[in-house]
């Protein structure tokens, strides 16, 4: 824990007043269906008061207070949804209580509903105190995850009711919103009075604090409610024991692994705050537009407020009976703290920057027998040559980045026939288009801008790209290069429906790019939950999905849970797979830092067959989430029959997506030995690794990088 942990003056008062707010709202000592939730002496011990005022230190008093009945509140709560409901395994009861709730947060106006029980009373006394003072947008962001908060308590619920344990991915993901950091971000701007403005909060940077400010939040709070939540209350939503089972670990092997992944995300925290919020300040997205002073000093103010919550929360739980704390003594965020903590954690850290590029890999060719039925286009072989003379026409066989025989042993139409059966023959043309230009810009990227470290350059490109997909028709300019060339070509055909998701998959591929160079400048491996979330966009996911499909989802369909899950599960099983099948390729002939087998294998500092392992098993837990998202959740979005066989073709579609992907690389000569066996022997340009923020990197006569 690296920053110091200091306590709120008013700390007596806050204690003072939420004691009698929760006294006045039926919280202390009354029954709720025959059964006490809290005692009086269980508020005192639990002494959420002390919570707030070290996790929101420069409050002001009356800040303070409500602050501090906001989180009395939500632990009454989820105390009272443990008594009634976790304990009884009521899930239909429960969803009826958790819709009642949205009741109590309305975006706009007062609320009209009449509350029935000391979480709705409660609920709605804050959220009439607390929205007045804050922006329409803060509103819709607040209630968001407040809703998320409370409603993701079903997941928990459903997993105890069928003895479900999540795998890693899925639990982190979902942590975040049952566990309540990203409504507590929420309350971190309204007690420094800094609303980070909305196209701030939007970009990727602070979706990453937030997602790290969550993670280590969750996560340290796992390790001291492990005993509460696993040995008391049958728990199964703990990461030590998602660890503990997942990884075949003891106990304590699965305590350490967690308190290692909250310092890969405190790191994780420290470099985006630190490289990243920065340069958001200058991207011309934003410039003269809202990155104002004003703007920039709230950026900041939240930042340190998500600092103080984390040293201030780890105070606390050091304290609270709520949690095995017997020993605890003395002020952790102390300057002798701090350093020990610092010099404890240095090796994982410079371990991240300690990789050696263009190793020998000796991992073998994996095998993954996964049940996925294969259907391909009739139209395949004909399709081949029209690709050839494509992706010829257009620029993209340049003899630099790629050749005639490189495209052909790819064989991406394969690919795409199998994404893709039931296309016509134009459709499937266009579909093999999109994942040749994809393939040739992901070769393009790292071999044209990294070997020269030339990010300002790849930020000039993709700055152009857009004008190749005009979203009103206007016209395009005249194309410079391959990529815009071939973009130019694909956009006309496109269909329009489909066309403003593609135009968004794209600029969020081509935008993940620049982390993956920026990575490679400073010979760093990335946190493997930053990396798992980031390869989603690398591998240009939501890209490939979008060409199989033969319809978009109506969006309140494709926002919700089950479908994200499922969307999430299906790129993940196919990222991981790729990195399986790229391995030898990315690491010993290419030098490349962003493969799965390479982050787990520097996470837990394993052997690689170890590592591969890992992420062999994560492929099977996924494509098992994937099944049992779509046999067991999905239901609940049947209204009608018409819905009912939208979201099947829906998993139909994502199936066959899977199939084609995993398919293709099973069989494409892209990984195989023979086709790396005719690229010249990878040499960096400056030499070998000198140690920290060495990049691995090739000379320009080498033959394509890229997945």
């Amino acid at each position: 824990m690296p920053y110091p942990a200091r306590l709120n003056p008013h700390l007596d008062r806050a204690r003072e007043h939420s004691k009698a707010w929760a006294r006045e709202f039926a919280m202390i000592d009354v029954p709720q269906h025959g059964t006490v939730i809290w005692t009086e002496h269980d508020l005192d011990s639990h002494d959420y008061a002390l919570l707030c005022a070290y996790t929101h230190p420069d409050a002001g008093a009356e800040e303070l207070d409500l602050i501090t009945d906001w989180y009395v509140w939500v632990f009454y709560f989820d105390d009272h949804f443990l008594e009634l409901y976790k304990r009884t395994g009521d899930i239909e009861s429960a969803r009826g209580y958790l819709d009642r709730l949205d009741l109590f947060m309305p975006a706009e106006g007062e609320i009209t509903a009449t509350p029935e029980n000391p979480v709705e009373r409660g609920l709605a006394d804050l959220w009439t105190r607390t929205v007045p003072h804050r922006s329409a947008g803060w509103r819709r962001r607040f209630a968001d995850s407040t809703k998320a908060l409370l409603d993701e308590s079903l997941w928990e619920l459903a997993n105890i009711n069928e003895g479900r344990l999540a795998n890693p991915i899925e639990y982190v993901e979902m942590r975040r919103k049952v566990g309540g950091a990203p409504w507590s971000a929420n309350l971190v701007e309204h007690s420094v009075h800094a609303e980070v403005p909305g196209e701030i909060a939007a970009s990727r940077p602070m979706e990453v604090l937030r997602d790290c400010f969550a993670d280590a939040v969750h996560l340290r709070n796992d390790l001291f409610s492990y005993q509460r939540e696993v040995q008391d209350e049958g728990e199964l939503s703990n990461g030590v024991l998602v660890f503990e089972k997942f990884l075949g670990l003891s106990t304590q092997q699965a305590a350490d692994a967690v308190n290692d992944l909250i310092t890969s995300r405190l790191h994780q925290f420290e470099h985006t705050a630190l490289t990243e919020v920065p340069a958001l300040f200058e991207d011309p997205l934003f410039e003269g537009r809202c990155v104002d002073p004003a703007a920039r000093a709230a950026t900041f103010a939240y930042v340190k407020g998500l600092q103080d919550w984390q040293s201030g929360g780890h105070e606390w739980h050091l304290r609270s009976s709520r949690y095995m704390n017997e020993g605890a003594h003395g002020l952790g965020g102390s300057a002798s703290s701090i350093f020990s903590s610092v010099l404890a954690t240095a090796p994982q850290r410079l371990r991240a920057h300690s990789s050696t590029p263009f190793s020998a890999a000796g991992l073998p060719r994996p095998s993954l027998d996964l049940p996925l039925p294969l259907r391909l286009s009739p139209h395949l072989s004909e399709a081949r040559d029209r690709n050839v003379d494509w992706a010829r026409r257009t620029g993209l066989l340049d003899g630099v980045v790629w050749d005639e025989r490189q495209l052909r042993a790819a064989d991406l139409p394969r690919y795409a026939a199998g994404i893709h059966p039931d296309a016509t023959a134009d459709a499937l043309d266009v579909t093999i288009g999109w994942l040749t230009w994809r393939t040739y810009a992901d070769d393009h990227y790292p071999l044209v801008f990294g070997a020269t470290r030339d990010l300002a350059g790849a930020k000039a490109a993709n700055f152009r790209l857009p004008a190749f997909m005009p979203a009103d028709g206007a016209p395009m300019p005249t194309p410079m290069t391959p990529l815009e060339a071939g973009l130019a070509d694909l956009w006309p055909r496109t269909p329009a429906e489909r066309r403003p998701a593609v135009r968004r998959a794209v600029e969020a591929m081509t935008s993940s790019w620049l982390w993956e160079l920026a990575n490679q400048a400073q010979n760093r491996i990335p946190d493997p939950i930053d990396y798992v979330e980031m390869r989603r966009r690398t591998f240009g996911a939501d890209l490939t999905m979008q060409l199989a499909r033969g319809h978009a989802l109506p969006t309140a369909l494709h926002r919700a849970r089950p479908v994200q899950t499922l969307e999430h599960a299906a790129a993940d099983v196919a990222c991981l797979a790729n990195d399986l099948y790229s391995y030898r390729k990315e690491i010993q002939y290419e030098g490349e830092l962003h493969n799965a087998v390479l982050v787990v294998r520097n996470f837990l500092d394993c052997p690689v067959e170890r590592a591969a392992e890992v992420v062999t098993d994560l492929v099977h837990a996924r494509l098992a989430e994937f099944d049992h998202a779509a046999a067991t959740e999905l239901p609940a979005l049947y209204r009608d029959d018409a819905t009912e066989r939208t979201l099947l073709g829906f998993v139909r579609e994502l199936r066959d997506w899977l199939a084609g992907t995993v398919h293709w690389h099973q069989t494409s000569a892209r990984y195989t030995e023979p086709e790396l066996g005719c690229r010249p022997a990878a040499v960096p340009v400056f030499g070998g690794p000198t140690g920290i923020g060495t990049s691995s990197l090739r000379i320009s006569s080498l033959l394509p990088a890229g997945r």
